[in-house]
């Protein structure tokens, strides 16, 4: 009667949140049957109690025999338990007290999860049988949209909130990221000095350029910088995810620039111009500008000469405009080549026959055989003639012996 009466106050003794042991009795259909040890009680112990799994067996986890340490779930009320007091039981659960037990006061480690299923706002998360979560925000350094592709995976994340009373517990994988991201720039940019050339993938493209990952910090290619050639479009020369190799042209850690070149790796156009080019050579081109001296043509893929204005045409040519436009296809002759200056200058006019010259009218037939724009010219001087005074004659003035031919202009 004594043991009997222990065994009826027991009863009571059995509550909601109790860690109790429990044998087990009888395994069937994804759940075992548990007697509550030393209470007389009954327990009901399911395969969703025992692991997350959800494809696993139960005879994987209890067989008739095993005692195991449990936690008190709920009571189970109604036709189910027939008048009786039958309690859900839970390994799982009391893993995860005592796993959230042990994590409080451990903000800021880091531990491995792996994540369940994504919900609003973020990702659920297991680490040793504690339910996490992290919030989307806190995903990545940048916003997820697509948070189903990490449903699986496992990743290291750090501890930011834990509050076993609530069952608070906030993880952030964009944590991990950043400061693995900031020892990863620290020694990028230890390693990175002007003028090396440097192996990266295209990260992303952007109108100005392509920003190139060289492990830890991104680089930035301006438009400019991606190719000898203009350039309308950046992903018309590079695309996400590729390979490729820059030149490092700028290096700024205390704003955390780099400022790279792709072109300056490739080569040049301009390269042994002389040999493609020599003075005298025609070559096609293409009107790529007009100015108010003359016209820019492509005569190589971004190779541009100059046609002065003055050789367009042998005729005079007041404005380009008049005469070329941008697209026209033409042909020209090399005047000069400059490698060093990058300057080429071209000819038109050099290419067609010079108009045949004016002749001048002869105006030594009229007026005379004057030309009507020349000046008057002085007259003649009249030739000297010497005179011989004769001896015996005297007292006559030179004067008077010349009469009107004298004139002291002559002498």
């Amino acid at each position: 009667m004594n043991e009997f009466e222990e065994l009826l106050n027991s009863v009571g003794d059995v509550k909601v949140g109790d860690v109790v042991s429990g044998e087990i009795l009888t395994v069937e259909d994804d759940q075992a049957t548990v007697a509550i040890v030393g209470t007389g009680v009954e327990g009901v112990l399911t395969l969703r109690e025992l692991t997350s799994e959800r494809d696993a067996d139960i005879n994987d986890f209890v067989k008739s025999g095993d005692v195991k340490e449990l936690l008190v779930v709920k009571q189970i009320v109604g036709k189910e338990s027939e008048g009786a007091n039958v309690y859900l039981l839970s390994e799982k659960r009391l893993a995860a007290r005592k796993a959230f037990t042990d994590l409080e006061g451990k903000e800021g480690e880091v531990v491995t999860v792996k994540v369940l299923k994504d919900v609003k706002g973020g990702l659920s998360v297991d680490f040793n049988g504690v339910r996490g979560f992290i919030p989307a925000s806190m995903i990545d350094t940048y916003f997820v949209r697509d948070t189903k592709k990490f449903v699986g995976e496992e990743f290291d994340a750090k501890i930011i909130e834990v509050n076993a009373a609530e069952k608070r517990f906030i993880l952030s994988r964009r944590a991990v990221i950043e400061e693995e991201s900031k020892a990863q720039r620290a020694e990028a940019f230890a390693n990175l000095h002007e003028g090396d050339i440097v192996e990266g993938t295209v990260a992303r493209t952007t109108d100005f350029g392509a920003f190139i990952n060289l492990g830890g910090v991104d680089g930035l290619v301006h438009v400019t910088e991606l190719a000898h050639g203009r350039v309308k479009k950046p992903s018309d020369v590079v695309k996400v995810g590729e390979t490729v190799q820059v030149k490092v042209l700028k290096v700024d850690e205390e704003a955390g620039r780099v400022s790279l070149s792709l072109k300056a790796t490739q080569p040049g156009p301009w390269d042994e111009i002389e040999e493609k080019a020599p003075v005298g050579t025609v070559l096609d081109g293409t009107v790529k500008r007009i100015t108010d001296f003359g016209a820019f043509v492509e005569i190589f893929p971004g190779v541009e000469g100059l046609v002065h204005i003055s050789q367009i045409s042998w005729e005079r040519v007041e404005n380009a405009k008049d005469v070329l436009t941008v697209g026209q296809a033409v042909q020209v002759k090399v005047l000069d080549v400059k490698p060093a200056e990058e300057r080429i200058s071209l000819s038109i006019k050099a290419l067609t026959e010079a108009p045949a010259r004016k002749e001048r009218s002869n105006d030594s037939d009229k007026d005379g055989g004057q030309r009507r724009d020349s000046k008057p010219r002085a007259p003649r001087r009249a030739p000297k003639q010497e005179y011989t005074l004769p001896e015996t004659q005297e007292g006559f003035s030179l004067a008077d012996f010349l009469g009107e031919d004298f004139d002291i202009n002559n002498f």
